[in-house]
């Protein structure tokens, strides 16, 4: 039976990240960035296309428990047997040189055989490597990969069927360790960590920076499980943010619906701004503003949705022939042709991030308004064509009615920068006509007056989640009946099993791809938000406990869920999931919560 994607936790270094199965076994490891090619791809394949287990000799695949330790990114991992009871701990300590896996037996009682089998699998799961010792070490090499294992002493380490084996007894209050250490194959081993220094100090690290959140309302748990895994996906170098660990877990089993998201997106940056600063974690909203300004810097023509983790600008998407896909699901895609598209609505969410960035008191930089101005003059001229919208849909461009209402939120804030302060100079006229101008089209063009709701494209019949953000961006007042006959619009068109879809995906084609997927868990958020906004809490804060009731054993959350299976679908930990966790906690109880 294949692992369910909740089945997986993660545990990083903030510059990649690994996925650890409840059977014990690190499916999914990308070194050394998060966008690299991966040395365990068992995730999207199988057993030969590279893992690590570590768990008692014939344990059966599930672990008796698990949890990380309280507020850190410290994986804990316990087994039962006959013989007694063993903890498997595994950390991803804060590099200074090279990426390193930690793992750490800990004996409980008895006494307990554990075994150990690893196997690399570099670019993907494809290359094989040569293996061979060196000074205590098993180290493997292929092409510019190295990595190195070093266990106890007392160990035993063994090569058979392309793997390395290694079989030892621990009793209660033993310990053993393992660490495997990757780098470039053309330098020299990079220095030695002690593991256990290295667990230490990590739970360390991690509690002291939970313990500068400043929310303490209800949910509190489930508020700093998602800020960690928030600090898990940044890239830290750059202080961009992936959206997600992993690439082509499908929002369908069996499905086609597999995309890489293993980058930044410019979209998810006002929703990230604002809950780091709710929080109080002003460094990381300042580092996340700054990647964001770096990214976006050159012409305004050329602004892309997405960007590398460093803001690379080229994002080939091609297919691996070679990885039959999670559960099945291919094709296996690295890289995201989305980065090719137009997507107006982006202008938006990065004039609202620099003017959240602005009023929050985040230093300045000198080139900031020189940007916002160049990005209002291309918007000026190009916020009339159609677009593949929010959802990066591969079915043609359309007038899509959320854009135009991001359009309307670049003209907004660009004109309330003006007039509040005069020293800034802009087409200020220009920009409020502007305004005008899109406000009215999107009331004429992109309402439904028949059913009181306004549409996902100009003369369409079809909705779309992202218009409940209408109330949100300031386009119009909780209370306009437009903007509640849109939210009950999309309660009865998109819901699904208690949840919101994006949109109607059998019915209109708009996405162009074969297939269905489920619902999206941002946008349940967005309605929790929305019924809160609209004076409905009782029923935005029911709506919120069943979304937090979706997240797995330790407390992740993919990009959607499938209510009539029970299974969370597409990649994971998903930051847009677990931003839109902690700002619907920040709207419900941020008064009765937030320092």
């Amino acid at each position: 039976m294949h692992p369910r994607i909740e089945d997986y936790a993660l545990i990083g270094d903030e510059q990649t990240a690994a996925l650890v199965g409840l059977d014990g076994s690190v499916d999914w490891l990308c070194l050394p960035r998060f966008d690299s090619a991966a040395c365990f791809a068992k995730l999207l394949g199988d057993a030969d296309n590279g893992h690590w287990r570590i768990a008692p000799k014939g344990a059966p695949g599930r672990c008796a428990r698990r949890a990380y330790r309280p507020d850190t990114l410290v994986l804990d991992t316990e087994w039962e047997t006959d013989e007694g009871s063993v903890r498997v701990t595994d950390l991803m300590p804060q590099r200074e040189r090279a990426p390193d896996l930690v793992r750490v037996v800990e004996g409980l009682s008895g006494r307990v055989t554990m075994h150990s089998t690893l196997r690399l699998r570099f670019d993907y799961g494809a290359v094989v490597p040569w293996v061979r010792r060196s000074d205590g070490h098993r180290v493997a090499v292929a092409g510019p990969d190295s990595a190195w294992l070093r266990s106890e002493p007392a160990v035993r380490t063994w090569g058979e069927d392309f793997g390395t084996h290694s079989e030892f007894t621990v009793a209660e209050g033993e310990k053993v360790a393992f660490v495997l250490t990757w780098h470039p194959s053309h330098e020299p081993r990079p220095p030695l960590v002690d593991p256990y220094e290295a667990l230490e100090t990590s739970v360390a690290d991690w509690q002291a920076w939970a313990s500068r959140c400043r929310y303490d309302g209800p949910y509190r748990d489930a508020v700093v499980r998602s800020l960690i895994t928030l600090k898990a996906l940044s890239y830290a170098p750059t202080g961009g943010i992936v959206a997600a660990a992993t690439t082509s877990l499908p929002e369908e089993v069996g499905g086609m619906r597999n995309w890489d998201y293993r980058y930044c997106w410019l979209r998810d940056s006002t929703l990230t701004l604002g809950v780091l600063l709710s929080c109080g974690y002003h460094e990381e909203a300042e580092a996340w503003r700054n990647w964001l300004l770096r990214a976006v810097a050159g012409d305004p023509a050329d602004l892309q949705i997405m960007y590398g983790l460093a803001g690379e600008r080229r994002l080939p998407e091609f297919e691996l022939s070679h990885l039959p896909g999670f559960a099945g699901s291919s094709p296996v895609r690295i890289g995201n042709g989305a980065v090719d598209q137009l997507q107006l609505d982006v202008y938006g969410e990065v004039m609202d991030s620099l003017a959240l960035a602005r009023a929050a008191g985040l230093p300045a930089t000198g080139n900031m308004w020189a940007l916002q101005r160049a990005l209002m003059t291309f918007l000026a001229s190009a916020w009339r064509q159609p677009d593949e919208g929010l959802w990066e849909v591969r079915g043609g461009r359309r007038q899509f009615v959320h854009s135009k209402v991001m359009v309307w939120v670049a003209a907004d804030r660009a004109v309330r920068a003006l007039e509040a302060n005069p020293k800034l100079r802009g087409d200020l006229d220009d920009w409020r006509a502007m305004r005008d101008e899109v406000h009215r089209e999107v009331c004429e063009k992109g309402y439904d007056p028949e059913r009181n709701t306004f549409t996902q494209s100009y003369g369409s019949r079809e909705l779309d989640a992202a218009l409940l953000l209408i109330p949100r961006v300031g386009f119009l007042p909780p209370d306009d009946p437009r903007v509640i006959g849109t939210i009950d619009a999309i309660r009865e068109d998109l819901g699904h099993g208690g949840f919101l879809r994006r949109y109607s995906v059998e019915e209109s084609g708009v996405d162009g791809l074969p297939g269905s997927e489920g619902t999206f868990l941002a946008c349940s958020f967005w309605l929790a938000d929305a019924l809160q906004m609209t004076g409905r809490t009782k029923e935005a804060r029911e709506l919120f406990d069943r979304l937090v009731g979706l997240g797995n054993d330790v407390g992740l959350l993919s990009e959607e869920y499938d209510p009539v299976a029970g299974v969370q679908l597409g990649n994971v930990p998903q930051a847009f999931s677990h931003i839109g966790l902690v700002n619907t906690a920040l709207a419900l109880f941020g008064g009765d919560g937030a320092g």
